[in-house]
């Protein structure tokens, strides 16, 4: 995928991981892999850009700053201010490492805080 105008917090052409200040553009929602498979086949077309990482089991949505930063669900840790991100460099779709699982584009990277609280409530096993 190519993306024709990165976010200005995203270096469009580094062919590099970056690690970037969680907060300012976005808050992360991080989640075990297991979960965010399930929360992510229930959100379908309803999804922003996720981050994979794939050696560490982990994915990450991106929602509007601020946003979600309350939450208090099992197996989920929103990132904000004083939290960083390993962010991969834009054309890195697929793995092995980390990789856009949902690649980010400069229109929609944002998911909805509502609807991942509801996929991600839905997809954690009942106790």
């Amino acid at each position: 995928m190519t993306v024709s105008r990165a976010p200005r917090w995203m270096c469009s052409y580094s062919p590099e991981v970056r690690t970037v200040p969680a907060g300012r553009w976005w808050n992360a929602v991080r989640v075990p892999v297991a979960l965010g498979a399930l929360a992510l086949e229930s959100l379908g077309d309803e999804t922003g850009a996720v981050i994979k990482d794939g050696y560490g089991g982990i994915m990450y949505w991106l929602v509007l700053p601020g946003d979600a930063s309350e939450w208090r669900l099992p197996d989920v840790q929103v990132l904000g201010r004083g939290s960083h991100v390993a962010v991969p460099p834009l054309r890195r779709t697929a793995g092995p490492g980390l990789y856009w699982r949902v690649p980010l584009t400069h229109d929609t990277y944002w998911t909805n805080t509502t609807r991942l609280r509801t996929a991600l409530t839905a997809a954690i096993p009942a106790p």
